[in-house]
């Protein structure tokens, strides 16, 4: 099993009043990434192409694209769901990329992914309480009956009553689904979680209400976030860095929280252009 570096290495630097600092190294990288699949034909798709990627201890790194442009395939390799075909994943200075899934007990705990669609990810005959208490459990974190105290904390976090715990999926909506999610990928305390359209599915209210919750979980608690969306104006409102990807490659990268005077590359534009267009059709209306 792959072991987790808990030291961070540090490189020397001056701040502006000559004082010596200390740099802390990004906790994931990603080096060269390529991932191809292959049809039921034998055609070869290159899903990501040559994806150079750096991500630091509580920032949000926002990756922006229309659907098809390889975005979802990255945070499955990220959260190493999938293999890359090519380059290397680097994870608290530890080389992650080729080592199988038996020995990442340690990174599946560190890395948490929250899907699109919450729904999809319960079981449809497994109450709330057994779902959020199965990580827990599975990494020998606690027993039974402190786990069931734990999540019970956790969903007083994401503002959800106890009694949940006793419900099934279907019985709650896709905003407490979401709530219930988050609060078992943080309540694991990783370093990163990757968030993977993670409001798309809900509908407007509830998405604000989703990404407020989920902005001051971050900050109280301090994980690194990778924040996948096609919502160009979401990202520049909640990410620090935003990479912007078209066709499997990263093509632009935003860090200055002002995308409009910022962005240069063409298929940013088209992708500025859009939400503005949207925004003047509802205000016209």
């Amino acid at each position: 099993m792959v072991k987790m570096k808990e030291q961070r290495n540090v490189d020397p630097a001056v701040d502006s009043g000559g004082r010596a600092l200390e740099k802390k190294e990004p906790i994931l990288e990603l080096n060269g990434i390529g991932m191809i699949f292959t049809t039921g034909s034998g055609r070869k798709v290159h899903a990501i192409k040559r994806v150079d990627l750096s991500l630091h201890q509580g920032a949000c790194v926002g990756i922006v694209g229309e659907s098809g442009c390889g975005k979802s395939t990255l945070a499955r390799v990220v959260c190493r769901l999938n293999r890359p075909t090519s380059g290397s994943i680097r994870f608290r200075g530890e080389d992650v990329t080729a080592v199988g899934a038996t020995d990442l007990k340690s990174y599946y705990q560190r890395v948490q992914m929250i899907f699109q669609d919450p729904l999809g990810t319960f079981s449809p005959r497994m109450k709330i309480g057994d779902y959020m208490t199965e990580p827990f459990l599975n990494f020998g974190m606690m027993n039974r009956k402190k786990a069931l105290v734990y999540v019970e904390t956790l969903l007083e976090k994401v503002g959800l009553p106890g009694e949940y715990l006793k419900r099934y999926p279907s019985m709650l909506s896709g905003g407490q689904l979401q709530r219930i999610v988050i609060a078992r990928a943080i309540g694991l305390k990783p370093d990163l979680i990757v968030c993977d359209e993670c409001t798309s599915a809900l509908d407007a209210t509830i998405q604000q209400q989703i990404i407020h919750l989920f902005e001051g979980l971050r900050k109280e608690t301090g994980f690194a976030s990778l924040f996948i969306t096609h919502d160009l104006a979401l990202a520049e409102a909640v990410c620090d860095t935003i990479h912007v990807m078209y066709d499997g490659e990263i093509v632009e990268t935003l860090e200055e929280n002002n995308i409009g005077k910022e962005a240069t590359h063409p298929y940013t534009m088209e992708l500025i252009d859009s939400v503005f267009s949207i925004k003047s059709q509802t205000d016209a209306a």
